[in-house]
């Protein structure tokens, strides 16, 4: 069994310095032998993640990109840190070490073990011969792992001071209406309208903080080969946080995509959320309430926030393309999706 997770030739520009990588980790890490083989992982739009192949073991090597920045964006200290606090509570790769010291490949960087297994990107591959019943065993493996996560004591972990749990609501929004003004380009809409509604509905109530992912995905898992409705490890914890855990779940919601949404969701698709046996994001939201208890009567400002804040990181990815500070061409059209997105909030807002 097996789908898409296979490395690229690093590409240009993004390349890694092999030997200073090299001596870099034979010093830390213990039975590194041989020469490694640096490759990229081609999917992600934001970190660049790279591995690194020595004869008998394989490392991942994560680093934030090139060219400007959000301000608390791409901590590889935070990513590394929670992944750190949850090895052997949850599903996460197993950390090995951080660097902050961007004399050795221009940037900090973390290393952690690869995990083995498949990872899905698109449609879950047909050689598969799934149907509505593999699905809804997938999908619900899926959602009960955002649970499990959203009810780990946060504390009990060592995460008590990861952030500012309370609060949450209010700083997301208004961080991402400066991150948004940060990162216009005169082809995409000022979407002022959608920004205001924001700030003006948010909860007067959070619900209790809980250790929160930011970008949970099945295209972010790792799934067991041989049994692939068993999550080995959830990856991409840049934009973890502690926080009302609905905010988590409107940021899942928004990448969820149905067969019958606008032409310009579909196209924004990264994971198989219309395969048959799939929820619906309505019988999402009434499997969460009943597993976790909480209300999602006032989810509509969740979800708007999710499709929102997604418009906002496309937009930060365009603007370093549109300044020439990336060369991947993956993100020439970004400035279509940002509309596309931004008018679907719209509707989404129309019909709260």
């Amino acid at each position: 069994m097996s789908a898409g997770n296979a490395s690229i030739a690093v590409r240009p520009g993004e390349e890694l310095p092999a030997a200073a990588v090299d001596a870099y980790l034979k010093a830390r890490i213990d039975r590194l032998a041989g020469t490694p083989d640096i490759r990229q992982y081609p999917s992600g739009a934001s970190n660049l993640t790279y591995a690194v192949n020595y004869p008998d073991r394989s490392l991942v090597l994560r680093r934030p990109p090139s060219g400007k920045k959000p301000k608390s964006g791409h901590d590889m200290g935070r990513e590394y840190r929670i992944m750190k606090a949850l090895d052997g509570v949850y599903a996460v790769p197993k950390a090995l070490l951080y660097c902050e010291d961007t004399s050795i490949i221009g940037a900090p960087f973390y290393v952690m073990e690869r995990v083995e297994g498949v990872l899905i990107k698109g449609d879950i591959p047909g050689e598969w011969g799934w149907g509505e019943t593999e699905g809804a065993r997938l999908c619900t493996a899926f959602f009960d792992k955002l649970i499990e996560l959203h009810a780990i004591d946060y504390e009990a972990v060592g995460l008590g001071d990861f952030g500012k749990p309370h609060g949450y609501v209010e700083r997301q929004i208004m961080g991402w209406e400066r991150r948004y003004e940060r990162a216009r380009t005169p082809d995409v809409e000022a979407f002022e309208d959608v920004r205001q509604w924001l700030q003006d509905n948010m909860p007067k109530v959070e619900h209790a903080p809980a250790i929160l992912h930011g970008d949970f995905r099945i295209d972010n898992m790792i799934l067991d080969a041989q049994n692939p409705f068993e999550i080995r490890a959830v990856l991409d914890w840049e934009i973890s946080a502690l926080g009302d855990p609905l905010m988590d779940l409107g940021n899942t919601l928004a990448y969820w995509i149905e067969a019958d949404d606008p032409p310009a969701m579909r196209a924004l698709a990264r994971q198989p959320s219309w395969a048959p046996g799939m929820m619906s994001r309505e019988q999402v939201l009434e499997y969460y309430a009943a597993r976790t208890g909480r209300d999602v009567s006032g989810f509509s400002f969740y979800y708007a926030y999710g499709i929102w804040r997604l418009a906002v990181i496309l937009q930060q990815i365009y603007y370093r393309y549109y300044h020439g500070q990336t060369q991947n061409a993956a993100f020439a059209d970004f400035a279509g999706g940002v509309n596309a997105l931004g008018n679907y909030c719209r509707a989404v807002i129309e019909n709260a």
